[in-house]
């Protein structure tokens, strides 16, 4: 049985495992500089980080759970303009990771829909993302979804820099 719920505060040491977990599986490969990848590893998925996350108006997570098992996580940031969208009005969806054993039971999509319709009754307009250019499997997910490319940019964790796509999809009349 599948369960998504939004976070609690009391559920960031979950959403920091979760975080570390897909996010090694997901992109560990890609690395050339392992001392890069586990200090961001440290940084961006610490309990204390997420927890102060959790802890901010504008900033909701969801946990999709199976039999109680948590296997994975999305993350909305309201109010989060783009240097790539001319709207005032725009969130942007900076997580969304499954455990990779549970990729073919549309969970991903199924988090999505939760934060893209929180997203639209908090009045977004607009919602875009940041999608790391070699992910194919993730840009053809997104595109399936209504997100189109609006713009380049490039991110470095570490020694590695990396080529992200930046992708928005407008969700008044959806």
């Amino acid at each position: 049985m599948e369960q998504i719920r939004l976070a609690k505060k009391e559920d960031a040491a979950l959403i920091a495992l979760l975080g570390r977990v897909t996010f090694t599986e997901a992109f560990a490969h890609l690395f050339t500089d392992q001392n890069g990848l586990n200090d961001y590893l440290d940084s961006t998925f610490s309990v204390d980080k997420i927890a102060r996350s959790l802890g901010k108006p504008d900033t909701n997570y969801w946990i999709a759970f199976v039999d109680k098992l948590p296997v994975g996580y999305a993350k909305l940031k309201l109010n989060s303009p783009s240097p790539f969208i001319d709207s005032q009005n725009i969130g942007q969806l900076q997580k969304i990771y499954v455990l990779k054993d549970f990729l073919s039971m549309k969970i991903g999509k199924r988090l999505q829909g939760r934060l893209l319709d929180y997203a639209r009754e908090g009045g977004s307009e607009q919602i875009w993302l940041s999608v790391y250019q070699g992910n194919t499997r993730a840009i053809a997910f997104y595109k399936k979804n209504g997100f189109i490319p609006v713009g380049n940019h490039q991110f470095s964790i570490g020694k590695d820099t990396f080529d992200f796509m930046a992708m928005a999809k407008k969700l008044s009349g959806n």
